[in-house]
């Protein structure tokens, strides 16, 4: 049987606590005690030297540990009856051990729970206690006026490792202790147990405490100092900000500070707009909402039509994309940019300092530089790829005519949406997954629909084959792929690789500043988004983790305030609520964890589900597919994630990003009045079938006895006929 040691350590410690009170142990750790009874306890440690220090190093252990008061008064005593020498050895040795069991038994109480509960909103002091939690806990343990129990409970929740801990409080509070136990042997000139610390000593402590981060920040800034010393630093700087890269993060980059009112100038050597106005999100969605229409005309009996013919001219479709661009692109030119007080450069830009960048032959000197370079289509290194050609998600938008044979290669969002959309307007597709199966990222039930979804319009899934290479013979191109040991060659008339994307890193001066990059090769930031030069900052795609235009917009704001506020204040990038949408057809949306990071993170919780086929609104308009999965907190109504399958997923979820933002449970969501009939109202019945799952079954027990009480009294109570 598995024991269950916080349950223990909670008795342990209730017992002894208990005793500690029912005994009156606190009338000996008194200073009146101390000096009545010091000239016995000499005697006794001049008679019993080993017994006399064993005991006090053992009740001074179970003081620390307990964290009851006394310990100042016992620290005391260890100076009365050991001297400076012993007093401060047994004191030192003592503490620290107390302190560690306290720490530990606050790590098993407590710090398992608060990480379920507030995980996310603890990642940040996790990682910081991580990388400097050793200096930060020394500076405590050096100032006394900050309660040692308190720091001990505080630290136990956190994942600084106990040998790490117990060293520096070894350490940290060694200059504490020589004082008290220096106090201890001056017992006589001790009326009050603040004496001993003067304002003066208070002082000095609190100096000495804050002398390690002193110490840190003149480290640091020398570092920076040696970082920088290539590049002389202009005396004045003819701009706030140099924005480098006019995509999704740059733009709201460059908005956000020529609304702050700083001089900006935002450099683009290609489109503006970058890849989600031009070859991403604009065009694809453009694409699919085209290829929904055909497969709806071609489904008009499920509407009640007899039939409905519909023909089109691909050519014409793939112009349409490109008018919906045209169409979006003024929201994102450089004259729009121009009139919002943004100064809009065309041309490609070198960073050739901290302070400098370098475009069209410029040099333009500016406090601080955010790259939002964006990222590029990844092509894997397949033999024979090259020659035989193939399309990116970023040339695919210059096909005018369908290709019959179209092989899609990789089936995360991209790849799934693309599949689909060709699919529908009639080209033979056959989608290429090297994972076992799509959309790996997302709750495995959903990938599952998704890939019914996809091969019910006609698309061939093949999992778990890797590509091996493409070969022509004549004027017929294919693409071997193989699992295990069994090659399949596929024909094709076009290829798409959509296997991902890789961060936009080369070309513009990284190389020279020794700026580095992540194992995934996006450039490396801190919290703060600061590069290795802690004036340059990254942002969107080109940093990571996420490759989404609104987590772009979201990481520019705090890549902006920060760029030009950061000597007054700094804020982290917060990446807890981070909603993503696959437009598929139905489209799959979520946020937060799923069932899978539950379970490798040791997260317990409950899932609600609720169908789509069960709502009116779905049923009405014939796409009654779907479901809503909701992870809670086990026992409560707190969202840990929620998947969406179905129609307008993306849509539906915003309820449920701003529910967990905010920290509103699935009972809100129940509250609040949800207009019928409508798919909005899914959010609403997924909280009742939670609500539903927890009702409190005693009560409605006597509840049922309630009210047979009050058609018919004690003898319906009893299920007895009425009389």
């Amino acid at each position: 049987m598995r024991l269950n040691w916080s349950l223990i350590i909670l008795l342990v410690a209730a017992v002894l606590g208990s005793a500690y009170f029912v005994l009156d142990v606190g009338q000996y750790l008194h200073l009146d005690y101390l000096r009545a009874s010091r000239t016995v306890w000499q005697a006794y440690r001049a008679d019993h030297p080993v017994a006399s220090m064993a005991a006090y190093f053992l009740a001074y252990v179970a003081v620390a540990a307990l964290s009851l008061p006394g310990a100042t008064v016992m620290t005391l005593a260890g100076g009365a009856i050991f001297g400076l020498v012993g007093g401060t050895l047994l004191v030192s040795f003592a503490s620290s051990l107390g302190a560690t069991l306290a720490f530990l038994a606050s790590r098993h109480v407590l710090r398992d729970a608060l990480q379920r509960r507030c995980g996310d909103r603890l990642a940040a002091i996790n990682a910081g206690i991580a990388r400097d939690g050793a200096l930060y806990l020394f500076s405590l343990r050096l100032i006394p006026v900050v309660p040692f129990f308190l720091i001990n409970v505080a630290a136990g929740v956190t994942p600084i490792r106990t040998r790490t801990f117990y060293w520096v409080s070894q350490a940290g509070m060694l200059a504490g202790t020589v004082v008290r136990v220096n106090a201890g042997v001056q017992l006589g000139s001790i009326e009050h147990l603040p004496d001993m610390l003067s304002p003066g000593l208070l002082g000095t402590f609190v100096l000495l405490g804050l002398l390690p981060l002193m110490v840190r920040k003149v480290v640091a800034a020398a570092g920076l100092r040696r970082v920088h010393a290539r590049w002389p630093k202009p005396r004045r700087f003819d701009r706030n900000l140099v924005v480098i890269g006019a995509g999704a993060a740059g733009l709201v980059t460059a908005y956000l500070a020529a609304a702050l009112k700083a001089k900006v100038t935002l450099v683009e050597g290609g489109k503006m707009g970058g890849d989600c106005l031009n070859s991403g999100c604009v065009p694809s969605k453009a694409l699919l909402r085209s290829a929904r229409f055909v497969k709806q005309a071609k489904h008009a009996a499920a509407l009640g039509m007899a039939s409905a013919e519909i023909s089109f001219d691909f050519a014409e479709v793939m112009a349409r994309v490109h008018r919906v661009i045209a169409t979006v692109a003024p929201h994102d030119s450089a004259e729009r940019y121009a009139k919002l007080g943004v100064e809009v450069i065309q041309g490609r830009a070198t960073i050739t300092s901290p302070w400098t960048v370098e475009v069209n032959g410029r040099t333009l000197a500016t406090r601080a530089i955010v790259i939002a370079a964006g990222a590029e289509p990844l092509v894997p290194p397949i033999p024979g790829l090259e020659a035989a050609g193939y399309y990116t998600t970023e040339t695919i938008w210059s096909l005018r005519a369908l290709p019959r044979r179209l092989v899609v290669l990789g089936g995360g969002p991209v790849g799934c949406e693309l599949a689909q959309a060709f699919a529908r307007f009639g080209a033979e597709v056959t989608l290429v997954q090297r994972s076992p199966r799509l959309l790996v990222r997302e709750d495995p039930e959903a990938s599952a629909l998704i890939a019914a979804a996809l091969a019910a319009d006609g698309v061939r899934i093949l999992v778990s084959h890797r590509a091996v290479r493409c070969d022509q013979v004549g004027g017929l191109k294919q693409l071997i792929v193989s699992r295990g040991e069994q090659e399949t060659g596929l024909e094709f008339d076009a290829l798409l690789c959509a296997v991902g994307r890789r961060p936009r890193t080369a070309g513009y001066g990284l190389e020279a500043l020794g700026i580095p990059l992540t194992p995934a090769h996006a450039i490396e930031t801190n919290a703060y988004l600061q590069t290795l030069h802690p004036n340059i900052y990254a942002c969107g795609d080109v940093a990571g983790p996420f490759q989404f235009t609104h987590a772009a917009a979201h990481q520019a704001w705090y890549a902006t305030v920060n760029a030009l506020f950061g000597g007054v204040k700094h804020f982290r990038a917060d990446y807890t609520v981070m909603p993503w949408c696959t437009f598929t057809d139905p489209e799959v949306a979520r946020v937060g964890r799923s069932e899978r990071d539950c379970k490798e993170q040791g997260i317990p919780y409950e899932v609600t589900r609720y169908d789509l086929g069960e709502l009116d609104r779905a049923i009405t308009d014939e796409c009654a597919r779907g479901f809503v999965k909701v992870l809670t907190v086990a026992g409560r109504d707190r969202i840990l994630g929620v998947t969406i399958v179905g129609d307008h997923a993306g849509d539906l979820l915003a309820e449920y990003v701003l529910a967990m933002k905010h920290g509103l449970g699935l009972n809100k969501i129940l509250a609040t009045v949800h207009t019928y009939p409508t798919l909005a109202e899914a959010n609403k019945y997924a909280a009742g079938a939670w609500k539903q799952a927890h009702a409190p079954q005693q009560v409605l027990r006597w509840l049922a006895r309630f009210h047979a009480w009050r058609r018919g009294g004690v003898a319906a109570m009893r299920g007895e006929p009425g009389k």
